[in-house]
């Protein structure tokens, strides 16, 4: 009865538009609203299959006999009695949903009879079957009448009532055909739109299954390029690998070698060291000696100076002022030589440390350039398996080779500087100086050192630019040569 259909979700009351309906019953309350009730029914409607009914529901309309009745007045003008009834269909268990109703029951009275005028038999032959009326009386409330009186014997077939039974026949078989074809137009109709839905969906249905194909096509294709890529990938993981570990041996091939050629130095410079204890050693022995020698030369003098009392005062001063100052100068000397040795030994050692520590540095700078170079690597491997994915396989693969050619000639060209700056920082030049130039060069150092420290000279003083003058000619010399 609701059209269009109404949309219903769970919890939710919902006002049925289109639902009003109206009967007209010509029969006692007894013989239809106590035996037959009124059936609601609840279908679910589908484009695009059959409706489906989900609830039924049976109204009884005997309540309306108990209501209150209310006097109300037709459009005619008279009187006639109107019963209200509003109610919930009780659940009986499975229950779909809950319907509300309002039913009334109008008394409109009994069917007033009305007068049949009788014609005489010649008016009704002479009535063609054109001149029926075209609208019969209706169904919904035909009409009781009382015979008149007869005015005198006529044919069955000549009564009113016979006309009036023989023009509701051919009216309804008039709707029949009527109906018949409104039924055929409608079905042909439906079965048009149907077909023409079939139709679309058909190619609906085509289109989506010629898609699907391309779709797997595309990705059977795209699956076997994958394989390729991840093929041509492995092979290049590989290379790089190999080359890695190549460039690996070769750098703790280099390593080695610096390992030995600072053991080799190192071993240099313990030697020297032991040579220059040796030295510190025997000078610390002449300075022993000396002392011993101004010891015996001091008794010397004392026992000279007490047999040459006799002797002038100036000659005896003046000797012990030569054996004072050759005392003096010889333990000058003396010192400047162990004050040499000493710093000597310092300087080697803080030129061992200094070593050590640049073969440390050189190692970790060796070992971030290599992962600064692998790191980059695989951003460009990133980089070119993104590229192959984006662009077609046969330009690619060129390009790619092109770009993998101009990595290894820059692997290689970053090897070859990695071995010039390992060689160069092996290599770095030292002025060779023969050992007795640098005794003479540490000496001077020394010297010129300690006599700063005292405070007494400045950078200033004459014998301070000596000895800096002396130091420059040490230094120069073996160039020169």
């Amino acid at each position: 009865m609701t059209n269009p259909p109404v949309e219903l979700h769970g919890n939710i009351e919902v006002s049925l538009p289109q639902s009003y309906c109206a009967f007209d019953f010509a029969t006692l309350p007894h013989d239809t609203f106590h035996r037959v009730p009124l059936v609601v029914e609840l279908w679910h409607r589908d484009s695009n299959s059959r409706d489906q009914l989900i609830g039924r529901a049976s109204v009884q309309l005997s309540h309306l006999l108990s209501s209150e009745k209310k006097r109300v007045l037709t459009s005619s003008g008279e009187q006639s009695w109107r019963q209200t009834h509003q109610d919930r269909i009780p659940d009986n268990g499975g229950k779909v949903a809950e319907v509300t109703y309002v039913a009334t029951l109008e008394d409109l009275g009994l069917i007033k009879a009305k007068e049949v005028i009788v014609t005489d038999s010649s008016q009704i032959e002479s009535v063609a079957p054109a001149q029926l009326p075209s609208h019969p009386l209706s169904p919904k409330a035909p009409a009781l009448c009382h015979p008149a009186p007869l005015l005198g014997p006529t044919a069955p077939r000549e009564t009113m009532e016979y006309r009036a039974a023989l023009e509701l026949e051919l009216w309804k078989e008039e709707q029949v055909d009527l109906f018949d074809d409104q039924l055929k137009k409608k079905e042909l109709s439906h079965m048009q739109a149907l077909a023409e839905e079939w139709k679309k969906r058909d190619r609906e249905r085509e289109a989506v299954v010629r898609k699907k194909v391309c779709l797997s096509d595309c990705l059977t294709s795209l699956w076997g390029f994958f394989l390729r890529l991840c093929v041509q990938t492995q092979r290049l993981q590989k290379d790089l690998r190999a080359e890695h570990e190549l460039s690996l041996r070769e750098l703790k091939e280099s390593g080695r070698r610096l390992q030995q050629e600072c053991d080799l130095r190192v071993a240099l410079e313990r030697e020297k060291v032991r040579l220059m204890e040796e030295e510190r050693s025997r000078l610390l022995q002449q300075v022993r000696n000396g002392e011993s020698r101004y010891k015996q030369l001091e008794k010397e003098f004392q026992v000279y100076r007490e047999q040459q009392n006799i002797r002038p005062e100036f000659r005896l001063q003046s000797e012990v002022n030569l054996l004072t100052l050759e005392k003096v100068n010889h333990g000058l000397e003396l010192e400047r030589k162990l004050e040499s040795t000493s710093k000597s030994k310092l300087h080697y050692k803080q030129q061992w440390g200094r070593a050590l520590k640049e073969l440390a540095r050189f190692k970790q700078r060796e070992q971030e350039n290599t992962m600064m170079h692998l790191k980059k690597q695989q951003a460009e491997l990133e980089a070119m398996r993104q590229r192959y994915l984006a662009t077609g396989e046969k330009e690619a693969g060129q390009q790619d080779k092109q770009e993998l050619d101009e990595i290894r000639n820059e692997l290689n060209r970053l090897k070859q500087q990695d071995r010039c700056v390992a060689a160069s920082a092996v290599s770095v030049p030292v002025p060779h100086l023969n050992e007795s130039a640098e005794d003479q060069l540490s000496r001077l150092l020394e010297e010129r050192d300690t006599l700063l420290r005292t405070g007494v000279y400045t950078h200033q003083d004459r014998i301070i630019i000596d000895l800096n003058k002396q130091i420059q000619e040490v230094m120069v010399g073996p160039d020169k040569l």
